[in-house]
């Protein structure tokens, strides 16, 4: 084979040239639009939701609560063993007597075999901290409430609420920190969703019969609409560890799945701000004793 020739000095600067010109394209193109749209549609209250794309290209979806109705809407698509992101903006101001939800459910089943992991957002009067509300049902049976005091004001920008759910535990984080686990024991009859599929749903309502206060303090409707904004939904998929087909396969007891809890953090979150948890409150379960996931406890 003929040896090729080098480059002259003029190819070699015309092509540096037409490669800064592409580089300084891409830089000035816009970035990709996140449409929400393609990924969640209204279930409830259609008129009282709208979305928004500002200038950052990111879509964003605004739910409303008025005397007359709330408002909600679900992802389209749903998933056994995945992590699930999104990023909220709470009710601003006085939002006593009003619930704003981020919640993994299946599609229409029967009572007795519903699962849901739910995050719980109670609002309070102006200057009031949220209190953050999580509960885990797994075939119809939940009451497995613990309560967090946020630290930050959730109503002044977005933070990301995430569930990781794999066989082994679920998490839930707020801005990438743990704040719950509840971890799949079947060896001691510990109830864990793994059967059915669970999408994303969001919520707006009013539940001024308890929602602050235990119910003391009610909705005011003369600061009515009220509004709460989510965006940049994100599903990944449960990825398995090597040598097994998916993570439904994979025995729960497998370190693979530790790799997202980081149980310093989850310590420390903890006890700084539970507010409440089930599996303290003997007093509760003074008849039935403790739920076998409180042993640990």
């Amino acid at each position: 084979m003929a040896a090729s020739l080098p480059s002259s000095p003029s190819h070699r600067t015309t092509a540096v040239a037409a490669f800064l010109l592409l580089t300084a394209m891409m830089a000035a193109a816009p970035a990709a639009v996140a449409l929400l749209h393609d990924d969640v549609e209204p279930m409830w209250g259609e008129d009282h939701i709208s979305f928004h794309t500002g200038g950052d290209g990111v879509e964003t979806l605004a739910l409303c609560l008025d005397k007359d109705h709330g408002s909600g809407f679900r992802s389209k698509g749903s998933y056994i063993f995945a992590r699930y992101d999104i990023d909220l903006k709470l009710v601003a101001n006085d939002s006593a007597g009003t619930v704003t939800t981020v919640y993994l459910t299946p599609d229409l089943v029967p009572p007795e075999d519903h699962d849901e992991i739910d995050m719980e957002f109670l609002g309070n009067v102006s200057g009031e901290p949220y209190t953050l509300h999580t509960n885990i049902f797994v075939n119809g049976a939940g009451n497995r409430e613990q309560q967090f005091r946020l630290w930050f004001d959730p109503a002044k920008d977005f933070h990301t609420y995430s569930v990781e759910w794999n066989p082994k535990h679920i998490i839930m984080f707020i801005d990438g920190t743990p704040i719950r686990a509840y971890k799949n024991e079947p060896s001691r009859g510990v109830p864990f969703p793994t059967l059915r599929r669970l999408r994303l749903d969001g919520s707006l309502w009013n539940a001024d019969d308890w929602a602050t206060q235990g119910g003391r303090v009610k909705t005011d409707w003369k600061q009515a609409p009220f509004h709460a904004y989510y965006r940049n939904f994100r599903v990944t998929p449960c990825a398995p560890p090597p040598g097994v087909a998916s993570c439904a396969d994979a025995p729960p007891e497998s370190a693979w799945f530790d790799k997202g809890l980081d149980a310093a953090a989850l310590r420390k979150s903890r006890a700084e701000h539970l507010l409440y948890d089930y599996c303290e409150d003997r007093n509760r379960f003074k008849d039935s004793g403790l739920p076998k996931e409180c042993a640990a406890h």
